[in-house]
């Protein structure tokens, strides 16, 4: 497991030191960004353990940030999705208490499919397109999502095609590994035409 992190003191909350207009004025001044739910100094890059920090309010002990969360704390896409995705990593079953734009998945995922950042988990690249080629016509925003991942991290299809092709009892899997093949013609030809 690979380990980020970002010191709380570098995440600033509306309410908690700074009221939401005091923040709103210093992202007006330059000196910080917002990022998820909060803001962070302008001259701390925006990482991986940046977001993961930012999503702490939905991250429930005993699930990792799955699906479209996934791939945007892995670098995807400017702003978090709007609809979150969270997925039990712990044997027994937490009792969860989320927002309305969190969706719990509880079927558990296997240690080698999880990464920790910042105190937290999270689903690896290759389980997160794994979890977006096969679930995009039940959350139709993982589409976006998976086009995003697929252009920072191309090298994902050809290893989620692999992992799929050997499998064969995996609901919607021929579907998935279409859309596999379809998006490694599309990042051939960005290739090309860059």
């Amino acid at each position: 497991m690979h380990t980020d992190t970002v010191h709380d003191s570098l995440f600033y909350r509306p309410g908690a030191v700074l009221s939401q207009s005091e923040l709103s004025s210093a992202r007006l001044d330059g000196l910080v960004f917002e990022i998820g739910s909060g803001y962070m100094p302008a001259d701390v890059p925006e990482d991986r353990s940046a977001r993961m920090t930012a999503l702490g309010p939905i991250l429930c002990p005993g699930f990792a940030a799955s699906g479209s969360t996934a791939a945007w704390i892995h670098g995807v896409g400017n702003a978090p999705p709007f609809q979150h995705h969270i997925q039990r990593v712990v044997e027994h079953r937490p009792r969860v208490k989320t927002a309305p734009n969190v969706v719990v998945h509880e079927t558990r995922l296997p240690p080698g499919d999880i990464v920790a950042i910042a105190a937290s988990h999270v689903t690896s690249p290759q389980r997160t397109m794994t979890d977006l080629v096969l679930n995009a016509d039940r959350y139709p925003d993982y589409f976006v999502w998976m086009h995003l991942l697929a252009r920072e991290m191309p090298w994902l299809l050809s290893e989620v095609f692999e992992r799929l092709d050997h499998r064969e009892r995996i609901p919607g899997r021929r579907i998935a590994l279409a859309r596999l093949e379809r998006l490694s013609a599309e990042c051939d030809q960005d290739d090309v035409t860059r």
